[in-house]
C-alpha cells in the first residue's frame, strides 16, 4: 500500500467510524499532504527524526503555533491508526515535543454593539423598500438564531428547515462527531426564522429543500463564507467595525453574555457543545470579572 493510499485509508477511518465532518477530512488531508510533502518519502514510513525535522521547519515557513499543534496533531492521529491496523509497528510521533503556545482570549463584543447590530438586522428586514429583501430576511434569521443559540457556523448554515416548522424555544442540533445537544431558542430567533421561512417558500427554488437556509452550492446549503461575508456588511451599516466581525466571534458573544450574567461554565459548555471543561475555560476571564465585581461590591471590607 503507497504513502498516499494509507492515507486514504485513515480518513475512510475517520469519516466511517468516527463520523469525521467533511471540513475535519478536508483539514487532515491537507496536513497530511504538506507533511507528505515536507518529508520527500513515504510518509507512512516517516522516521522520528524525520518528522521532527519537518515540524522544526514550519515555524520558518511562517506557521503559527496553534497551526504547527494542529498538524502534529493530524499526524499523531495518523501513526496510532498505522499502528493500530498493524501497518507500522511503532508510534513516531511518540517522541515529538508539541509547540508552546499561549491560549489567546476570544475577541468580544459588547451587549451594546450585539443590540446594535441586532437591531440593524431587524430593522433591514421590516423595511419593504429593501432592494433585496429576501436577503435581508435570511441575514436576520442567522444573526438572532445564532446570538440566540450560539452554535459553530456550520451548524447554523445547515441547520434542517423543520427546525422552523416547530414554535419550540428548543431545539435538538447535530454538532460534532454526530453528538446531539438541546440549544435554547429566544422569541425573537423564532420570530425571524418565521418570518424567513415565509420568504424562502415563495421562491420555488428552494420550498423543498431540507435546509433551512438552502443555496444552489454542492451542500445544498448557504455557505459560511456567505453568511461571513454579509455579517461583515451588517456590522458596517451598524456603525461597527467589521474587521472585528465573524460568525465565531457572535459565538463567543452568545457565551461571554451569558457568563457575565450569572450562567454557570457548565452549562455554557453543554450549549457550545465543547467536549471538554478545557475549551470553554478560555473564558474564566470574564468569570474572573464577575467575581472581583462581586467582592467589590458586597464584601462588608470592600473599599
Amino acid at each position: 500500500m503507497t504513502g498516499a493510499a494509507r492515507i486514504d485509508a485513515f480518513l475512510e477511518m475517520m469519516s466511517a467510524e468516527r463520523g469525521a465532518a467533511e471540513n475535519t477530512l478536508a483539514s487532515y488531508r491537507r496536513d497530511l499532504d504538506d507533511a507528505a510533502a515536507g518529508i520527500a518519502g513515504n510518509l507512512a514510513a516517516a522516521s522520528p527524526d524525520a518528522l521532527r525535522a519537518y515540524l522544526d521547519g514550519l515555524a520558518a515557513r511562517g506557521f503559527a503555533p496553534t497551526s504547527q499543534a494542529r498538524k502534529l496533531s493530524a499526524l499523531r492521529q495518523f501513526f496510532k491508526f498505522l499502528y493500530a491496523e498493524g501497518l507500522r509497528g511503532d508510534d513516531p510521533t511518540g517522541t515529538l515535543d508539541s509547540p508552546k503556545k499561549g491560549r489567546p482570549l476570544p475577541k468580544v463584543m459588547s451587549e451594546a454593539e450585539t443590540g446594535r447590530l441586532l437591531d440593524r438586522a431587524a430593522e433591514e428586514a421590516a423595511d419593504p423598500t429593501q432592494a433585496d429583501r429576501f436577503s435581508a430576511l435570511r441575514l436576520h434569521a442567522l444573526v438572532e438564531v445564532l446570538y440566540a443559540t450560539g452554535l459553530r457556523v456550520s451548524e447554523l448554515v445547515g441547520l434542517p428547515a423543520t427546525v422552523a416548522l416547530r414554535d419550540d424555544r428548543f431545539f435538538m442540533v447535530r454538532g460534532k462527531g454526530g453528538k446531539e445537544r438541546m440549544v435554547p431558542l429566544s422569541a425573537k430567533a423564532r420570530a425571524a426564522m418565521q418570518a424567513w421561512l415565509g420568504a424562502r417558500t415563495a421562491m420555488p427554488a428552494f420550498a423543498e429543500s431540507p435546509f433551512l437556509f438552502p443555496a444552489g452550492s454542492d451542500s445544498g446549503h448557504l455557505a459560511r463564507q456567505v453568511f461571513a461575508r454579509d455579517l461583515k456588511g451588517l456590522a458596517a451599516r451598524a456603525g461597527i467595525a467589521s474587521a472585528k466581525l465573524s460568525p465565531h466571534v457572535l459565538r463567543h458573544a452568545f457565551a461571554s453574555h451569558l457568563l457575565q450574567n450569572g450562567a454557570d461554565l457548565r452549562a455554557v459548555q453543554q450549549l457550545l457543545g465543547h467536549a471538554d471543561i478545557s475549551t470553554t475555560q478560555i473564558y474564566t476571564h470574564v468569570l474572573e470579572e464577575r467575581l472581583v465585581k462581586l467582592v467589590t461590591e458586597h464584601h462588608p471590607l470592600a473599599d
